[in-house]
């Protein structure tokens, strides 16, 4: 073993060696230009819009591509996109949005053509449907009339103005025959956004250039690359040598790594995301067929209003989150937005008490075996779950780990299934072959999107295609109630059916929120010269709700040739750093499944 220990280590040497060569060939300088290099611990699902769930995809789209509206960068509410303005109908049937005069990135111009055959795929095409499926299925119809698109509803829509889908050309994407399987690998990419993708390397890298004839007017630097890092600490090592320029989504260990570095900003402000369990209480298919292998314990919901009552969420948020975090008392809408944020109080706030969990259990027949561990009241089957988190991430391990010794307490065996991001997303998503998962949303400004995930239609087909389900749930009451808030114009009224969707989330559990993390991010005031975030006013940079703080990013010019600072090519800086790092620690790294990046969904 130190044999093959002490090659692992020469191995790496030699690689660190030809690294830094690739490396110095990879900076190369680009004299003058703004090259700004954003760190992400999650890779590009897909580059097509249609398919892809992860927060960085959607973030990159947003750059990318516009939208009908946008969130406003100081109040978010919907501001004009690539519709100027917009109309409705007495009745709330019928929405006109005036397409403005702009520019595909290819030269061709934007028409409410493009806007009508985007929304008509997306509500014909099963496979159009994972990522934004719900945002149109209450459209009767879509038809263009020159710039105008007329959008008519089955019931008046309160969330049009903030509908998610980004318009696509309609010139290039009528092309695809078979969604589901495109992956959209064509560069230049076509777009009408503040950035124009140039180049994607799976699992490494995307570059974007800034869009010359981008309506709003062009971006002030040159080109923004986002690196993927597999390996979170690798990330903060890349921001504090400067191959990277700004980092989000960090973790608490992680964002405390920065502390003292004078070229570094910490940016800690209230967070868009909602983590929580997902519960495998009885998983189908939009045809209502069972699906996976989920534990049959968990279809009872007294079992995980057992589990709730196990969870002691201010120590999670302490512990697991080094006090970074709110525990989340209801909610899987975070409290930064305060008009639709609910918390439990009174007899339906689920507190921590072990000895309630324990006799919930008890009187629903759960008794416990010699062992310690409860069997079904048949006494058949063992109260054990598999808790899926993702491979090597440490903040995940460690909320097992709590976990695990909160359901201990209650007769509930937990063992931990680590799998990669896209094993993850396919197992908790599409096939069910779990019990309890990790998981969690970044919620925009207007929360339909989120509550939509837990809707009848949200799960898979038969054939595993479509979905975009974050709990397999189907529920009468919650399918009425968000059918409710859909016609609700009147927001105040429509804020409170949305705490009543919450409410029997809650109650139900099967999705059980734990905590609101703090947005955690950091990035190099010698590189970054000034960015904006969104709300304005102390809000999120990196994963914020809208393109605002990347179009309004500004940095500092590449210097002359030989300077280290200097860098365009961050792919090889990228495939590089990851060899050396795993292979350079092979000794740590051995017997451990490589690193993946967190599968953080919006």
């Amino acid at each position: 073993m130190k044999k093959l220990f002490a090659r692992l280590a020469v191995l790496g040497v030699a690689l660190l060696v030809a690294g830094q060569g690739q490396i110095a060939h990879a900076q190369e300088p680009a004299a003058g230009k703004k090259i700004v290099r954003i760190g992400a611990t999650q890779a590009v699902d897909s580059m097509n819009p249609f398919l892809a769930v992860r927060l960085v995809s959607s973030s990159i789209h947003r750059l990318m591509y516009g939208f009908l509206t946008v969130p406003d960068p100081k109040t978010l509410q919907p501001s004009p996109d690539l519709a100027e303005s917009w109309t409705t109908s007495d009745d709330g049937l019928t929405w006109t949005f005036k397409i403005r005069q702009a520019k595909w990135s290819d030269g061709k111009p934007i028409t409410a053509e493009d806007a009508a055959w985007t929304f008509n795929k997306v509500m014909t095409d099963d496979a159009a449907k994972t990522a934004n499926g719900p945002a149109a299925e209450n459209f009767e119809s879509v038809t263009a009339n020159g710039q105008d698109l007329v959008i008519k509803t089955k019931a008046p829509q309160a969330s049009m103005l903030e509908n998610p889908i980004p318009i696509m050309p309609k010139h290039v994407w009528e092309k695809v025959t078979d969604m589901a399987n495109y992956d959209a690998e064509v560069y230049p990419a076509v777009g009408s956004g503040a950035y124009i993708a140039i180049e994607h390397k799976k699992d490494q890298y995307v570059k974007l250039k800034a869009n010359p004839d981008y309506w709003r007017g062009a971006p002030k630097i040159d080109e923004l690359q986002v690196i993927f890092y597999d390996n979170p600490a690798a990330s903060i090592v890349g921001l504090k040598k400067g191959e990277i320029d700004l980092i989000g989504r960090l973790s608490p260990p992680e964002f405390e790594a920065l502390k003292g570095d004078s070229n570094i900003v910490q940016w800690n402000q209230q967070g868009r995301r909602a983590n929580y369990l997902q519960i495998n209480h009885g998983a189908t298919t939009s045809d209502d067929k069972p699906i996976g292998d989920g534990h049959p314990a968990l279809k009872d919901p007294k079992v995980r209003q057992a589990l709730h009552y196990a969870i002691d969420k201010q120590k999670l948020a302490d512990e697991v989150q080094n006090g970074l975090a709110k525990p989340a008392d209801g909610s899987i809408v975070p409290p930064m937005y305060t008009d639709f944020f609910w918390e439990a109080s009174g007899d339906t706030k689920v507190s921590h008490d072990v000895a309630k969990a324990n006799q919930i259990l008890d009187d629903a027949g759960y008794k416990k075996g010699s062992d310690g561990v409860r069997t079904m009241p048949d006494g058949d089957k063992k109260l054990e779950f598999r808790f899926s988190i993702h491979t090597d991430t440490p903040i995940e391990d460690k909320l097992a780990e709590y976990l695990t010794g909160f359901f201990k307490e209650i007769g509930v065996t937990l063992t931990t299934k680590k799998l990669d991001s896209s094993k993850f997303t396919e197992e908790t998503g599409t096939t069910a072959l779990f019990d309890i998962a990790i998981s969690g949303w970044s919620v925009n400004p207007d929360p339909e999107e989120v509550l939509a995930t837990h809707l009848c239609s949200r799960r898979p087909t038969a054939s595993g295609e479509g979905g975009g389900t974050e709990s397999f749930y189907c529920d009468e009451t919650y399918e009425k109630l968000y059918q409710e808030q859909l016609k609700e114009l009147d927001r105040p009224k429509r804020a409170e059916i949305i705490k009543q969707m919450q409410e029997r989330l809650y109650t139900d559990a099967p999705v059980i929120a734990i905590y609101y993390p703090n947005d955690l991010e950091g990035y190099r005031k010698d590189r970054i010269t000034s960015i904006t975030p969104i709300p304005e006013n102390n809000g999120i940079l990196y994963g914020g709700s809208g393109f605002w703080p990347f179009y309004t990013l500004d940095a500092v010019a590449a210097p002359a040739a030989g300077s280290a600072e200097s860098g365009s090519n961050t792919g090889l800086i990228a495939g590089v750093v990851g060899a050396v790092v795993v292979i350079g620690l092979g000794a740590f790294f051995l017997t451990r499944r490589r690193k993946s990046v967190a599968d953080e969904r919006e």
